[in-house]
């Protein structure tokens, strides 16, 4: 197979013309002077496609022919993978954290618009992200692309939806709830493509996020006639780097959105093909549910990030640090409150989580009382202990703590010695894009503390080389996505991930969240394991 740039031909050498002449008429057959006949083929999308269909490897268009506007060369899996999205309307980029799936999809929807495939575009994000992450890549790499930020009040939203200048619109995952703002963009037939990233926070399909994407992507039927007004997307492209954080289950709410055909109608049979029950709230995965999932989830590309860019080493480092008398006495009541309630059956799998974060936020300074008011506890060690891993740090400091009122107390006392800067679910959009540009591109904050709910899709914060987790959070894709906020293209030092730990359970939290365990039912085992010990020690 020759490809012929100028005048974008495939030159095939085939063995039965007629097969692939039945799909595409305008297959023109070629005698060169040395005897042999080679067979043309526009390089084109669509014949790129039938002859893929046919079993011939034919490469994507856009491979050889588009311009790669931007700062940066294309590393070579991200010219297979805008080749792989150009050619495929529904598909899946599961490449890990960093890997510059962003700018992928971006160059893909250039490539394409140029094409006159599609016209103009839809991302849906996480709210972190429609600025810092969305909004810089198309200013800096694509600044001929006009974009709007659909987010804020209604009206300014509705007003931005009204104008068809823009090429790009970027709107968070919930934006899509308001029912006006859903009705405006299904209308709009011209916004022809979105870009779900983060897809697995779709796994789902009970949300109202599900739903109203579900009704945008997938259109609208009544009572089985599809709705004119609220037409099918064919182009709908879904990115996440953690495609099943918690179970092989979570795969199923990601595939009736994007590839519905793929999974079963009803979850409950997805989760008997993937899953095997123990007890009531305990269910395991079975041995081949990666590869149901793997069947499921396709067309999907996947490149992981040590693979295909090269960058300084991370060291992961745990730290022990004491707990003040205050706080081992709070501990250990809280344990043996926890105790007791497994006895009486009250602490089940179903709100283990909850428990554990009770004895968690005690260790990082602050509880809370009944009525959600913050109960604060002496922690100075753990705050001398940060202050420490900052001092040590060559570059800034990323600090995540999953507590407000432990982050609010930490901030104020990093704050007598350093520049901080604080953001968790409170912190409004145009706040955080804000502390987000001054933390990457400027000289302050030097400390940059957060909830990781709050920073952790997405985002670049390559000034940074250290990251803290004051306490630790009990979500495996919370960890990863924070964690990658600082290993990631663009970052030229040797980065650490530093975890802080004063009790048994922060201690089996991070052993399960680096081994890419789940988290959940970690409590209950933890008092099983004690009580068996102390039986042991009675039997002795």
């Amino acid at each position: 197979m020759i490809v012929h740039a100028k005048s974008r031909h495939l030159l095939l050498n085939l063995r039965n013309p007629a097969r692939v002449a039945g799909v595409i008429p305008h297959l023109r057959s070629l005698r060169l002077r040395d005897g042999r006949c080679l067979h043309a083929v526009p390089h084109r999308t669509d014949e790129v496609r039938l002859l893929r269909n046919l079993g011939i490897d034919a490469p994507a268009p856009a491979v050889h022919y588009y311009g790669w506007p931007g700062r940066f060369a294309p590393y070579a899996h991200q010219r297979v993978t805008v080749g792989f999205l150009s050619l495929n309307p529904r598909a899946y980029v599961t490449s890990g954290l960093g890997s510059g799936k962003t700018l992928c999809g971006l160059w893909a929807y250039d490539w394409l618009r140029r094409e006159g495939i599609v016209h103009k575009l839809l991302v849906v994000s996480p709210l972190s992200t429609l600025e810092p992450a969305w909004g810089s890549e198309i200013f800096r790499n694509l600044p001929e692309l006009n974009y709007a930020v659909l987010h804020g009040a209604q009206d300014k939203r509705l007003k931005l939806l009204d104008r068809t200048d823009y090429d790009i619109y970027i709107i968070n995952h919930d934006g899509l709830t308001n029912p006006a703002v859903l009705n405006a963009l299904c209308k709009r037939a011209d916004i022809d493509i979105c870009i779900i990233d983060e897809l697995a926070c779709y796994r789902n399909r009970q949300t109202d996020r599900w739903k109203a994407l579900n009704q945008f992507i997938n259109g609208k039927q009544i009572k089985g006639v599809p709705d004119p007004a609220y037409p099918y997307r064919k182009w709908a492209w879904g990115f996440t780097g953690t495609p099943i954080p918690n179970a092989p289950t979570d795969a199923y709410g990601q595939c009736r959105l994007l590839t519905p055909q793929s999974v079963p109608r009803t979850f409950g049979v997805f989760r008997d093909q993937v899953m095997n029950r123990l007890t009531q709230f305990k269910w395991v995965a079975k041995p081949n549910a990666l590869s149901v999932v793997h069947q499921a989830m396709q067309p999907a590309i996947r490149f992981a990030r040590e693979d295909c860019i090269d960058l300084p080493p991370t060291t992961h480092i745990v730290r022990d640090v004491a707990l003040t008398p205050e706080q081992t006495a709070a501990y250990q009541a809280m344990k043996r409150h926890l105790r007791a309630l497994t006895t009486t059956g009250e602490l089940t799998a179903a709100n283990d989580a909850v428990a554990l974060g009770r004895l968690l936020q005690i260790c990082a300074g602050a509880s809370y009382a009944a009525d959600g008011s913050p109960v604060p506890l002496p922690c100075q060690p753990r705050i001398d202990e940060a202050l420490e891993v900052i001092e040590e740090a060559d570059a800034k400091v990323i600090i995540f703590v999953p507590y407000t009122a432990a982050l609010e107390h930490l901030a104020q006392s990093v704050a007598t010695r350093y520049t901080v800067e604080v953001v968790h679910g409170a912190t409004s959009r145009a706040e955080r894009d804000r502390i987000f540009s001054a933390f990457q591109f400027g000289d302050a904050p030097r400390v940059l503390i957060a909830n990781p709910a709050a920073t952790s899709h997405g985002l670049t914060l390559t000034a940074a080389d250290t990251i803290l987790w004051f306490a630790p959070v009990h979500s495996n894709e919370i960890w990863e996505q924070a964690n990658a906020r600082i290993v990631r293209p663009g970052q030229t030092r040797n980065t650490r991930i530093v975890c802080l730990r004063g009790s048994d359970a922060e201690q089996r939290v991070y052993e399960r969240l680096q081994a890419k365990g789940k988290v959940q039912g970690l409590l209950l085992d933890m008092l099983r394991d004690e009580s068996n010990t102390q039986a042991n020690v009675l039997a002795c």
